[in-house]
């Protein structure tokens, strides 16, 4: 068993808007041995299980009530702000001149992703157009925003030589995942534009953190309605066009580490427990299509450096150390850290793999 010691080194992060940090790993010592004071105990996060007994405030494992994070206004974005790299030495894309494993390939596939206007959802969008697709949908709350990053994702691959003039068709359609209808009218634009849908992600989501007794009902309502009835709404409009060709067809849900953990030191139980109806989701329909050659998996992040979370962490930086601080790899993920697994779960590379969880967290859960 190992602790987490309190060195810490800055490191930058270039093309980022705030640098990640790293801890550095130590075996567990007795408690007349451990520091009565760090950098970790003066943050209220616990580095060892005596931290109780040095800082009778802060109990191993405690969460901080004086946290609140409401969901952040369109007002607090960047202008601009995707959440990931489309520009300098973060971003790594191009044509294979290689041997590589055709499984992977999303060429010919029909791709929707929601939630794409910006942060994960973008990033997977774009992911599936550097993997060959040529058919994309962004959905997104808002419309203009959708629209605007379905341009930006044609002009970008077509300026940077990685797509032929209209060779790829990507539209932006609005879309409330939460409202039925919205969903269902969004799916029909998606079929009679591109006669059918291939492989679904579901990335719109929100998360806020307030400690449970004042957590407010209509603001624990819309999270649940937009992260696991939009998830549901979602998944059950492309399964139904997968099931109406008798097709295969690929579903990702988007879930979190939050939904098979306990995040410390933010509160956020209404949080946890959608992502966890959202995995458990997946792999309910997974068995429920299984014989549809429908596959239904899950992808949950861990803390992740997305247009999201810099607003919440730049209103409170000491959030931000602790979630390095208790991260094994100690640093926050890209979002480029997603793009594997969502082509893996998406393609014909995992044909035999449905009803899966993949963890992409640091090792955040593990310990």
């Amino acid at each position: 068993m190992f602790a987490r010691s309190a060195t810490l080194k800055a490191l930058p992060r270039a093309g980022r808007s705030f640098a990640t940090q790293a801890v550095r790993f130590a075996p567990r010592v007795a408690a007349a041995a451990a520091p009565t004071s760090s950098p970790l105990s003066r943050r209220k996060v616990s580095s060892s299980s005596t931290a109780a007994a040095d800082n009778k405030e802060a109990p191993f494992a405690a969460v901080r009530e004086d946290i609140q994070i409401p969901y952040p206004d369109e007002t607090e974005y960047k202008p601009g702000e995707l959440g990931h790299s489309t520009d300098g030495p973060d971003v790594d894309v191009g044509r294979h001149t290689r041997r590589t494993l055709a499984s992977f390939s999303m060429t010919d596939k029909v791709c929707v992703v929601t939630g794409a206007g910006r942060g994960l959802g973008n990033l997977m969008a774009r992911t599936f157009a550097e993997s060959g697709s040529n058919a994309i949908a962004i959905l997104d709350l808002d419309e203009n925003l959708a629209k605007e990053a379905a341009n930006d994702l044609v002009q970008w691959f077509e300026e940077h030589g990685q797509a032929k003039k209209g060779e790829i068709k990507c539209i932006g359609i609005g879309c409330d995942v939460a409202n039925e209808e919205s969903v269902k009218a969004s799916f029909k634009q998606v079929v009679d534009t591109f006669g059918r849908v291939d492989s679904l992600v579901t990335a719109a989501g929100i998360v806020e953190n307030f400690v449970a007794t004042e957590y407010p009902g209509d603001r624990f309502r819309k999270l649940m309605a937009i992260n696991v009835e939009g998830s549901f709404y979602c998944a059950r409009e492309a399964a139904k066009d997968m099931m109406r060709r008798d097709a295969a067809g690929t579903i990702v849900l988007i879930g979190s580490m939050s939904g098979a953990c306990v995040n410390i030191p933010q509160p956020q139980t209404p949080y946890n427990a959608s992502k966890a109806a959202v995995r458990h989701m997946a792999s309910s329909l997974a068995v429920e299509w299984a014989q549809k050659n429908i596959r239904v998996n899950c992808i949950s992040p861990g803390y992740m450096a997305t247009a999201l979370t810099r607003v919440i962490l730049d209103r409170d930086p000491e959030l931000r150390d602790a979630w390095v601080n208790l991260t094994p790899m100690a640093r926050l993920g890209e979002p480029e850290d997603l793009k594997g697994a969502c082509i893996y779960l998406a393609s014909d590379a995992s044909a035999f793999t449905t009803g899966a969880d993949i963890r992409v967290d640091g090792g955040y859960t593990l310990t």
